[in-house]
C-alpha cells in the first residue's frame, strides 16, 4: 500500500508539472480568426467607421459593381450573384458589401423594339422602260407599288413606294403644283372624323419635323389633297397602307426631289 501511494503521489506531480509546462507554452493564446463573410453583417451594425482596409475593399467592390453596369452586354442577377448572359459565368468577388450591392443593382437587359424590315426589291434601282411616257414624266403603278422617274434613251429610275389602301385607291394624270421641305401635316377633316371613330384623335396641324407622317419632302399633286411624300414608316413601302397619297422612303423622296420640277407630269396608274 505504501509503495501504491508513493506512485500516486509521483503521478499527481507529474501531471501537475505537465499543467505548469502547458501553462507557460499557452500563456498567451492565439487570436481567433473569423471568417470576413460572417463577421461582417455584424461589423456593419457598430457605428464605428471602417478602416482604411475596409475602406478600401468597399470601393474596391464599388468599382466592380460599376464595371457590371457598364457592361455592355446583359447581366442578370440569380441567387444574389451577377450573372454574364453570354458566358453564364458569376462574376468575381465574395465580399459581402458586395453581394449587397449586387442584389439591390440588378441590371434588367434593354428590349429594343423590332422593326418589320422593307423588301430590298423596294430599293431605289435603274431599269429599262418602254412605256409612251415622255422623259421626265412621273408614273406611278398602284398595283405593283412602284414609281418611275421615266429618263432618256428607254430607262427610267424605280422606287418602292406605299400607295391607298383598299378604298382609297384612285388613278389619273396630273401635274406637280408644289414642293416642300418638311411639310406641315394638315389632316381633312374626313379623316381627323374617321380616325376619331377607331379611337384615334389626331392633331390639326402638325410642324414638319422626322415625327411627321409626310417625312422628309412632299409633291403635291394639282388641285388634290393627294401628295407624293415620305414617311416615317420606312417600312410600310410596298404596301397599301395610306388614304391615298403615295408615300416613300425619305432618302429616296429627297432624290425625287431633287430631280423633278414644279409642273412635272405625273401619271398615276
Amino acid at each position: 500500500m505504501k509503495f501504491l501511494s508513493v506512485i500516486a503521489g509521483a503521478a499527481a506531480l507529474a501531471i501537475l508539472a505537465s499543467g505548469a509546462s502547458a501553462g507557460e507554452r499557452y500563456g498567451k493564446r492565439p487570436p481567433l480568426t473569423v471568417s470576413p463573410d460572417l463577421s461582417a453583417p455584424w461589423v456593419m451594425q457598430l457605428k464605428r467607421k471602417p478602416g482604411a482596409a475596409r475602406r478600401a475593399a468597399e470601393a474596391r467592390a464599388m468599382e466592380r459593381v460599376r464595371q457590371v453596369m457598364d457592361q455592355p452586354r446583359p447581366a442578370y442577377v440569380r441567387r444574389g450573384i451577377f450573372y454574364d448572359r453570354d458566358a453564364a459565368q458569376p462574376y468575381a468577388g465574395s465580399d459581402y458589401r458586395e453581394r449587397q450591392l449586387r442584389t439591390a443593382a440588378v441590371v434588367r437587359p434593354e428590349r429594343k423594339p423590332v422593326q418589320p424590315q422593307m423588301n430590298p426589291i423596294y430599293l431605289p434601282q435603274t431599269v429599262d422602260y418602254d412605256g409612251p411616257e415622255k422623259a421626265g414624266t412621273i408614273v406611278i403603278d398602284t398595283t405593283q407599288n412602284f414609281l418611275y422617274h421615266v429618263q432618256a434613251g428607254g430607262k427610267a429610275r424605280r422606287y418602292g413606294v406605299g400607295t391607298g389602301k383598299p378604298g382609297f385607291e384612285w388613278a389619273g394624270t396630273h401635274k406637280v403644283t408644289q414642293k416642300r421641305v418638311w411639310p406641315d401635316w394638315r389632316p381633312p377633316a374626313e379623316m381627323i372624323a374617321r380616325e376619331r371613330a377607331k379611337g384615334r384623335i389626331l392633331p390639326v396641324h402638325m410642324k414638319g419635323g422626322p415625327a411627321n407622317p409626310l417625312g422628309a419632302r412632299a409633291l403635291y399633286l394639282g388641285s388634290t389633297l393627294y401628295r407624293i411624300h415620305g414617311t416615317n414608316q420606312p417600312w410600310t413601302i410596298g404596301q397599301a397602307v395610306s388614304s391615298g397619297c403615295i408615300r416613300m422612303r425619305n432618302e429616296d423622296v429627297i432624290e425625287l426631289y431633287e430631280r423633278v420640277s414644279v409642273g412635272t407630269r405625273v401619271v398615276v396608274r
